[in-house]
């Protein structure tokens, strides 16, 4: 069976790069990166992607004379390698609607807040002044309004009462580097339906409640 080819764009230090360059590393992936994009020409994950072999390529949004432009040469790339997915690993810049509807359902986005609650940016800032009990990530199939679309896989981390932004989004990014991946794979093994606007995931389901703070006897 061939694997799903995959297109990366990112912005910056490419560490969710990194995580599915490593799965993609795996013998029984279902998937391969086809291409690394980035809107920035000094983003450290165009060397990540240099040091695995990958094709890579810089494409600057102020090269362009509008967002359609910019996003026209964005998807011919994509086209060009066969890209059957597009994930957006931190990738900073907002897509319009004609970008997402022609990747519909082919493009997928990584989040650090459990979505719906803090889209946007400053989540985990914005968490710990909530109160919030929990923080965590979202990877999820991208919609014209930002953050938000039919969401694959969450992972939920405890909010410490301790904690500054910084400790907590470590500890969300440790899982983001999972639950990219597993998107990925879920997908590329078929077993992603949309439903109207909700993921339905073949043979899957919640391993437990969370609690927190722990209950006591």
């Amino acid at each position: 069976m061939a694997r799903l080819k995959l297109g990366v764009l990112i912005s910056g230090s490419g560490t969710n790069l990194q995580a599915l360059i490593d799965d993609c590393a795996r013998t029984d992936a279902a998937s391969e990166i086809a291409l690394v994009l980035s809107n920035r020409a000094d983003a450290f994950g165009l060397t990540r992607a240099a040091q695995a072999g990958l094709p890579h390529r810089v494409i600057d949004h102020r090269a362009h004379d509008s967002r359609a432009g910019f996003e026209q040469t964005l998807s011919a790339a994509l086209e060009a390698h066969g890209v059957g997915l597009v994930c957006l690993a931190g990738f900073m810049r907002v897509l319009t609607a004609a970008f997402v509807e022609r990747w519909r359902d082919r493009l997928i986005n990584i989040h650090p807040s459990l979505l719906p609650a803090f889209k946007g940016l400053d989540t985990h800032a914005r968490a710990i002044e909530a109160g919030v009990r929990f923080a965590g990530c979202t990877v999820h199939f991208v919609r014209s309004e930002v953050d938000s679309g039919p969401i694959i896989v969450q992972a939920a981390v405890p909010v410490l009462p301790d904690d500054t932004a910084e400790r907590l989004a470590a500890r969300v990014l440790r899982e983001e580097h999972r639950c990219l991946p597993l998107a990925v794979r879920l997908i590329a093994q078929g077993r992603v339906s949309v439903v109207g606007e909700r993921c339905v995931i073949d043979a899957a389901g919640p391993s437990g409640a969370l609690i927190n703070p722990a209950l006591t006897a």
